[in-house]
């Protein structure tokens, strides 16, 4: 299962209009980072805090003009601006994609760029022959809960203390986390 071109998938939906999607380069690793630490602070624990380092890009993640590997960063951009990111990961074995993360800048979060996940996540799923496409938000995120329903996904469970959050400075939790997913393959093919 080979990872499609960010063109070739974003001219499948529409983008918000000054606004761009690009695959994740080597020479961006540095600003990604710093956006993500001002952007959501909360990110110094738990699952996503790897995006804080370079080894976990360098090691995991396909950067533009290099060989293919199974996490893809996409940026998205307003002129030279980064105003988001979103995280893909995919399993081949099993043929689905998960959207690892997704962070909006705050001065773009009324452009509704959140709602570039889960419509970015079906269609690369769809052009790579993916069968199942999934992703995990915080019940302390009401919106992104809103977002993925109003795409078509399906709630299927709660995962309670799955990951950890800090709360207030200093302060980390376990939280809860719904699971999220769409089934693209025909109901004839699935095993009841």
């Amino acid at each position: 299962m080979n990872w499609i071109g960010i063109n070739a998938v974003s001219a499948t939906f529409p983008i918000p209009q000054g606004y761009r999607m690009e695959q994740l380069k080597r020479s961006d690793i540095p600003e990604l980072i710093g956006c993500l630490k001002e952007w959501y602070p909360d990110i110094t624990v738990g699952a996503v805090s790897c995006y804080l380092q370079e080894e976990f890009y360098l090691r995991q993640v396909f950067l533009g003009g290099e060989p293919e590997k199974d996490v893809m960063v996409i940026l998205l951009r307003r002129d030279l601006e980064l105003a988001g990111m979103l995280s893909l990961e995919r399993d081949s074995y099993n043929l689905t994609l998960y959207c690892g993360l997704g962070v909006v800048a705050p001065k773009h979060r009324g452009a509704r760029l959140a709602n570039i996940a889960p419509t970015c996540l079906e269609a690369m799923s769809r052009a790579m022959g993916m069968e199942v496409v999934y992703y995990i938000t915080t019940l302390r995120s009401p919106h992104m809960q809103a977002v993925a329903e109003t795409a078509g996904f399906r709630l299927v469970g709660i995962l309670p203390g799955s990951d950890r959050a800090m709360v207030a400075p200093g302060v980390v939790k376990r939280v809860y986390e719904a699971v999220y997913i769409k089934v693209l393959v025909p109901d004839a093919d699935l095993l009841r």
